[in-house]
């Protein structure tokens, strides 16, 4: 078998095994598998009569929100941070 530079592994999300297959390394993956159980048990927990489908999309709908409510933070960081060095840049000339 050739090496292709990817990592393989098997986890368990929401009692299922899937096997993942990524350049990400082996931690991030377990990590992120991780977080997607964690996100589907929560929203279990709360919402026993869901089918594994619908909690499977309301995990992604979760995930989805705080992934752009993130980015959104991050560029106003970033233009903070921009605003600041062209501030820096003109007080010097």
């Amino acid at each position: 078998m050739q090496d292709d530079g990817k990592n393989r592994l098997t986890v368990d999300i929401f009692g299922q095994q899937y096997r993942l297959t990524g350049k990400a390394s082996v931690n991030h993956m377990r990590m992120v598998a991780g977080y997607v159980d964690d996100k589907m048990n929560e929203i279990s927990r709360g919402n026993s009569r869901l089918d594994t489908t619908k909690i499977a999309v309301l995990a992604a709908v979760n995930i989805s929100d705080e992934y752009f409510r993130l980015r959104k933070e991050y560029e106003e960081l970033l233009r903070i941070l921009e605003e600041d060095a062209r501030r820096q840049v003109n007080s010097r000339g």
